[in-house]
């Protein structure tokens, strides 16, 4: 039996950057969360969950985010999780983390000059926290493993 995973990124490049990853989560039951339902059509025969977009500065947007991230993690039970950004990533990190899964942030490629907001939040519950920079990552203290775009 394979172990569960959950691959998570908002619309846009995080969702492309999340792509770029996907032999790796080959090797997991994974469900697939981003914040588009027309997304699902991309990972097309896997499972998949949508998941509102939220910002800090919406508080009740984000409020329903985290709620959203903590049902899905209740009901998919993963192993590991793995971010590429944004907030609704940040949010199951958060989750998987407080309910015992490994936790991955890998910060936006666009993210040149330091770590994103969220990215800076997911330090505390990252198992593996990232920087597709290797500047970025030396500066803030995280793990440069290279780019996935």
């Amino acid at each position: 039996m394979k172990k569960r995973a959950i691959a998570a990124a908002s619309f846009g490049g995080h969702w492309v950057q999340l792509l770029r990853m996907r032999p790796l989560f080959d090797k997991y039951d994974t469900t697939y969360v981003s914040t588009r339902a027309e997304l699902q059509a991309m990972v097309e025969g896997q499972k998949f969950r949508v998941v509102n977009d939220a910002a800090a500065e919406s508080k009740l947007k984000l409020l329903i985010t985290f709620a959203r991230a903590l049902w899905i993690v209740l009901r998919v039970r993963p192993h590991v999780i793995v971010s590429t950004g944004a907030a609704p990533g940040f949010a199951l990190l958060f989750w998987g983390h407080i309910l015992g899964a490994k936790t991955v942030w890998v910060d936006s490629i666009a993210n040149a000059e330091e770590m994103s907001r969220s990215g800076r939040l997911a330090k505390r519950f990252a198992t593996l926290w990232l920087s597709q920079w290797e500047d970025v990552a030396s500066r803030a203290g995280a793990q440069y493993m290279g780019r996935v775009i």
